[in-house]
C-alpha cells in the first residue's frame, strides 16, 4: 500500500475542482444481446468513444476471484511486491506511471496476454500466489478476450466494414501486442489536506491501442472528458464492463470513432481496483484509415504507420500529450 505523510502529497498531481464533477447520467448502456447492439455501439463511440456493456457473458465469479487475488497481492508487504518490479514494462509498479515523470496515487501489475511471451517479472508475481492467481488471471482474460472479439465484430458490422473480423483478427493474431493491467488505488485519508482539490490516481490520457475493456469494483473515481471539454464521473458498476475506443481505432475509422480522454481520481475512504484488457495489434501491423471508411472525395486524416512506431512514440510522451498529432497528415502545417 502507498503510505505517505501529508507533506508528501505535494509530490502528487492535484486538480482544483470549483464544484463537484457531475455524475454522467447520459452514459450509453448497451446489451450485447440486443439485435440493435451494432448500431448502438457505433453511435456511442461516435459521440463518446465509450459505453457500458451489460449482458456480456463473462461470469461474475471470474471477476470476483481475480479481484480477490489482486487484493491479496497488493496487500503483501512492500518488500515482497517490489520483487515483482520495477515494470520493464511488465511487472509491479508503484506511484510512477511510465518513464517520463507522470506519477499517480496507484499501484499496478502489468501482464502480457500473449502466452508466447513470458516475462520474468510475471513469473515472480505468480510465485507469490502460485496457481490460484495464475488460474484467476487466465480464466478472466480468456473470457474477456472472447467478449472483446464479439464487440469488435459487431462494431465492424455497424460500420459496414468487410470482412466482419477485420478488427477482431488483429487481437486474435498470435502476435497480437495486447496486455492486461491490474490497478490498485489505495484509500487516501490525507485528501482533506488538499482542501477542495482532488488527488490524481491516474492522469488524463487516451489509450493507444484498438480497444480497452475495463472492469472495476464498486468504488468511484473514473472520469471521462466529453466533446465539449467537460469532465464527468462515471458511476461504478462491478457487474458490467466499460469499453473505451483507443487511438489506433480512431485512425482506422479515419476519426469517425474517437478515443476517449479519461482519468482516475483518488478516494479518501475506499480502495479502487480495476482490471483492463488492452487489445493491440501485432507490432508490425500497418495502421491507417480503412478505405471503406474514407468517403469518395474525402482525404484520409492520418499517415500510415506501424503499431510499433506508434507505440514507441506514445511511450516517449507524457500521459496528457496529444499523441496522434505527430501522425496526422496536416502535422507541421
Amino acid at each position: 500500500m502507498v503510505v505517505l505523510s501529508q507533506p508528501a502529497l505535494d509530490h502528487y498531481t492535484s486538480i482544483k475542482t470549483c464544484k463537484p464533477t457531475s455524475v454522467f447520467t447520459g452514459l450509453p448502456v448497451i446489451n450485447l444481446r440486443d439485435p440493435e447492439a451494432k448500431t448502438l455501439m457505433v453511435k456511442a463511440c461516435e459521440e463518446y468513444g465509450f459505453f457500458k456493456l451489460v449482458n456480456h457473458g463473462v461470469p461474475m465469479e471470474f471477476m470476483i476471484r481475480l479481484e480477490t487475488e489482486a487484493l491479496r497481492f497488493f496487500n503483501l508487504p512492500q518488500s515482497v511486491k517490489d520483487k515483482a518490479g520495477p515494470p520493464e514494462p511488465f511487472g509491479y509498479g508503484s506511484k510512477r506511471i511510465g518513464p517520463n515523470g507522470d506519477v499517480g496515487w496507484i499501484e499496478y501489475l502489468l501482464l502480457n496476454t500473449n502466452p508466447q511471451v513470458t516475462s520474468l517479472k510475471t513469473l515472480t508475481i505468480f510465485r507469490q500466489n502460485p496457481e490460484i492467481f495464475r488460474s484467476a488471471v487466465n480464466d478472466y482474460i480468456l473470457a474477456v478476450k472472447r467478449m472483446a472479439f464479439e464487440v469488435l465484430d459487431l462494431m465492424a458490422e455497424g460500420l459496414k466494414i468487410e470482412p466482419r473480423n477485420a478488427l477482431s483478427r488483429l487481437l486474435r493474431d498470435e502476435k497480437s501486442d495486447s496486455c492486461f493491467r491490474l490497478n490498485y488505488y489505495p484509500p487516501c485519508p490525507e485528501l482533506q489536506a488538499l482542501s477542495g482539490r482532488n488527488l490524481i490516481g491516474f492522469g488524463e490520457h487516451t489509450d493507444p491501442q484498438i480497444i480497452s475493456v475495463l472492469r472495476s469494483n464498486n468504488t468511484s473515481g473514473l472520469q471521462i472528458c466529453l466533446r465539449d471539454g467537460t469532465w464527468v464521473s462515471v458511476p461504478p458498476d462491478q457487474t458490467s464492463f466499460f469499453i473505451n475506443i483507443g487511438d489506433a481505432l480512431q485512425v482506422m475509422t479515419n476519426g469517425r470513432l474517437k478515443s476517449v480522454r479519461h482519468r482516475v481520481l483518488a478516494e479518501s475512504l475506499k480502495s479502487r481496483v480495476s482490471m483492463i484488457y488492452f487489445g493491440g495489434p501485432p507490432l508490425s501491423e500497418k495502421i491507417a484509415p480503412l478505405p471503406s471508411l474514407v468517403a469518395k472525395g474525402e482525404e484520409s486524416l492520418y499517415k500510415e504507420f506501424t503499431w510499433w512506431e506508434y507505440k514507441t512514440s506514445a511511450y516517449k510522451s507524457r500521459l496528457a500529450d496529444y499523441r496522434l498529432g505527430l501522425f496526422e497528415k496536416n502535422a507541421g502545417h
